[in-house]
């Protein structure tokens, strides 16, 4: 029966007849255009697509495009079945994830526990002057409160502000909100949208963390701005998930914190101690053994490939399964409207010189000696997006209002960062994180040692959600068990870098910035990221074992 209504519809014109077959049904919206009158219709049974209703052909005048999809009417196959694992996966974890905020408390409690009762903790601690060995508590409590605990972080927090009020503050121009809300209407579907935005992540997170956090973000925020507007249906729990995948990939591409600090030995002496720079990093580990190795050319590269892919066939079949923004009780705040108060000229002129001047000061670092796109940090993307919003807010009062607007986000990055700091405090005061990795290198081979240094790599980053800080404990001890069994330095850096990576996808830690711009939960997008971390598990240990 469906090719009746395929050729009812090449017959009328809204689609084309080269690629449709027997085997496709049409499947309607319910804004139908009719030259006059009602039209009956009714919902298609047995089907699977993005609509839910169909017409007999004798009925149909004309009919939108937009509201038109050609999809198989068979609800089984590949597709069906790992959506269904998707909605599955993501309503049970989703049941149990708690907050983010609650999630840095429990994982506080859990690493001051852990701290306490695992034996050897604190053993390189030596007695005071009169021979006396603080206790483990007072110790971890030093380690936890101190200035290299709970207020480390202070300064990344006001980076990772400023990535957030910056970012949203520049979407929010009008140049740029006409830029990407031209990008977000492009998708036709859910689908589209979610293959759009995460190759757009993955391959910004390939060229810089940091730019991947807001683009992604920002991306995927506008495309389910836009399906909902034009009344396509939509999943956007699976659009932020899809807006997140670039720190999927960030270790190996070219701001990669454990590769890049690798290239000279100066670098290497920022976090590594100088021993371990003398004896394997003398002549420093030139990228060519590390991004632009062949293993992580197939990796990296593969995963652009391979999880838009994945995202695909995360899209849900029913369209009882969508969860638009409006049913998630999120809404999208208009960007003020100009009141048609001129620009004084003081104040343009003020305005545009910083702006130019923020500009000015990155390109110099992008084109100098020291800089370079490898070594953009999140000063310079700051920076840059801080000059550019200027620019074209045109006034610096204008700015200062979309800064405002942004600024309600910034609630989880400073009550949870400090938290994290005091988690990482503990972890590297206690010795914990250079005894997750030995125990990895204890039980490995040398064809699996890569394999297993990655793995406890991803297990250290829930604690330690920090690519240089982590690679500042775990480094050193990857570096000589990785000598010791005749395996590369290069490869041993790309299996710590991985591991980081993998778990981002689990650790809400980096995600905040996203989810205070799409005003998703965690728990909506944490079952998708968890699908996708397996998929890539599986890739980078193909990667690992192979070359």
């Amino acid at each position: 029966m469906s090719s009746v209504w395929n050729e009812c519809a090449i017959r009328e014109g809204l689609i084309p007849r080269k690629g449709v077959t027997p085997g496709t049904a049409l499947i309607w919206g319910q804004e139908i255009a009719e030259e006059r009158g009602a039209v009956e219709f009714r919902p298609l049974e047995g089907g699977a697509g993005l609509g839910g209703f169909f017409m007999a052909p004798a009925r149909i005048k004309h009919v939108r495009a937009s509201n038109l999809a050609v999809m198989t009417n068979s609800p089984r196959g590949p597709r069906t079945l790992v959506a269904g694992l998707g909605l599955l996966v993501t309503r049970t974890i989703g049941r149990w994830v708690p907050d983010p905020f609650i999630l840095a408390i429990g994982l506080t409690a859990l690493t001051a526990i852990l701290a306490l009762v695992i034996p050897g903790t604190f053993a390189e601690v030596a007695a005071d002057a009169d021979g006396i060995t603080p206790s483990k508590f007072a110790l971890l409590l030093e380690a936890w409160w101190g200035d290299d605990g709970l207020w480390k972080l202070l300064t990344f927090s006001m980076q990772m502000a400023l990535v957030l009020v910056t970012g949203y503050a520049l979407a929010a121009s009008p140049p740029i909100r006409k830029a990407i809300d031209g990008v977000a209407d492009l998708p036709r579907s859910t689908a589209s949208g979610a293959v759009l935005v995460s190759a757009v992540a993955v391959a910004t997170g390939l060229l810089n963390w940091g730019l991947a956090l807001v683009v992604g973000a920002l991306l995927a925020r506008a495309v389910g701005r836009s399906l909902e507007r034009r009344g396509i249906g939509c999943h956007y729990p699976l659009l932020a998930a899809a807006g997140y995948t670039g720190l999927l990939v960030w270790h190996g591409g070219f701001s990669g914190s454990a590769p890049l600090k690798m290239t000279t030995p100066k670098n290497a002496a920022d976090v590594l101690p100088d021993s371990i720079v003398a004896e394997y990093a003398a002549q420093g580990v030139p990228l060519s053994e590390t991004l632009l190795s062949p293993m992580n050319l197939f990796v990296s590269l593969g995963l652009l490939l391979i999880v838009p892919l994945v995202f695909l066939l995360l899209v849900p079949n029913r369209p009882e399964d969508l969860a638009s923004p409006s049913s998630l009780g999120i809404t999208f705040d208009e960007p003020p409207k100009l009141d048609g108060t001129p620009i004084r000229v003081m104040e343009l002129f003020l305005g545009m010189g910083l702006g130019l001047a923020l500009i000015i000061g990155f390109l110099a670092y992008i084109l100098g000696d020291q800089g370079g796109l490898g070594r953009l940090g999140l000063n310079q993307i700051n920076a840059v997006m801080l000059g550019l919003g200027l620019l074209l807010h045109g006034s610096p009062t204008r700015y200062l209002r979309a800064v405002e607007d942004a600024a309600r986000g910034c609630a989880g990055i400073i009550v949870q960062f400090p938290l994290y700091a005091g988690v990482m405090g503990m972890m590297a005061a206690s010795g914990m994180l250079a005894m997750f990795a030995a125990t990895a290198n204890s039980i490995s081979t040398p064809e699996t040692l890569p394999l297993f240094t990655a793995a406890s790599a991803a297990v250290v980053n829930i604690f330690v959600p920090s690519g240089g800080g982590q690679w500042a404990v775990q480094g050193p001890i990857a570096l000589v068990a990785g000598v010791d069994a005749g395996v590369p330095v290069g490869k041993m850096i790309m299996s710590v870098a991985y591991g980081d990576q993998l778990t981002n996808m689990l650790q809400p830690f980096w995600a905040l910035p996203l989810l205070a711009i799409t005003g998703v939960r965690a728990r909506d997008i944490v079952g998708y990221t968890a699908l996708v971390m397996l998929v890539a598990a599986v890739w980078i240990a193909i990667g690992l074992l192979v070359f």
